[in-house]
């Protein structure tokens, strides 16, 4: 796991680099806010970042990492001789995920650089299972997105009005692209198990989807004796 120091007292970098170093991290150092935005900062796990520093201050270079959405996301744990709430509150308010005040203790960083980098992981874990979540409850083609939890369909970014049973044979065939489904199927996947209706409707109901969607009615083939598919 690879963490940057930056700090313009390189006895700091050094002591920060070898303590660090010794719990398995690959530690690379920058003796300047400058000199470390020349890096490829979205390599680095973490980010230990001295606040006063020469003309840009560790304030400034979060700021500008959390403005950009490639570092954004990286934790900082700001290291500071500065005492007060206030500089607290500030470096919190930027985006920084903890304090270290000097003299520094190196025990405590070692903790408190443990600490941030376990939140930091279960925080992408979780991310990623929302956005895996979000994702399996949304379908897409093209400029067709329907949003399974919702119930909502839009097609090149405008809501589309379709009926309940419209809606669920678009559902179904865009969630199997290229298989084909009977009409038996269709009826027992999109009607109501009380209702009884006719292999008929289905016919009735796919031509009026063809024509609501437009342009991309065309993906809705017929393989004449067997039933329906989306192709894509």
């Amino acid at each position: 796991m690879k963490l940057l120091v930056v700090d313009d007292e390189p006895d700091i970098c050094e002591i920060l680099q070898y303590n660090l170093e010794t719990e398995g991290y690959e530690v690379i150092t920058a003796n300047s806010a400058e000199e470390a935005l020349e890096l490829s900062l979205q390599e680095f796990a973490l980010i230990l970042l001295d606040v006063m520093m020469g003309e840009m201050s560790g304030f400034q270079m979060a700021r500008k990492m959390k403005d950009n959405p490639s570092t954004a996301q990286i934790p900082i744990i700001f290291i500071t001789a500065i005492e007060g709430e206030d500089n607290l509150v500030k470096g919190l308010n930027i985006g920084a995920d903890d304090y270290i005040a000097k003299p520094l203790s190196m025990k405590e960083v070692k903790a408190r650089v443990k600490a941030v980098l376990r939140r930091a992981s279960h925080t992408k874990v979780l991310q990623k299972e929302i956005t895996a979540a979000t994702s399996d409850r949304m379908i897409y083609y093209e400029g067709i997105m329907l949003n399974l939890s919702a119930k909502t369909i839009t097609m090149d970014g405008n809501y589309l009005s379709l009926s309940k049973l419209e809606y669920e044979i678009l559902s179904l065939l865009l969630r199997h692209p290229g298989k084909v489904f009977s009409r038996d199927e269709i009826l027992t996947h999109c009607w109501p198990q009380d209702v009884f209706v006719l292999e008929r409707t289905v016919d009735v109901n796919i031509t009026r989807l063809r024509r609501k969607i437009g342009s991309y009615g065309k993906h809705i083939k017929t393989r004449l004796g067997y039933g329906y598919y989306f192709e894509k």
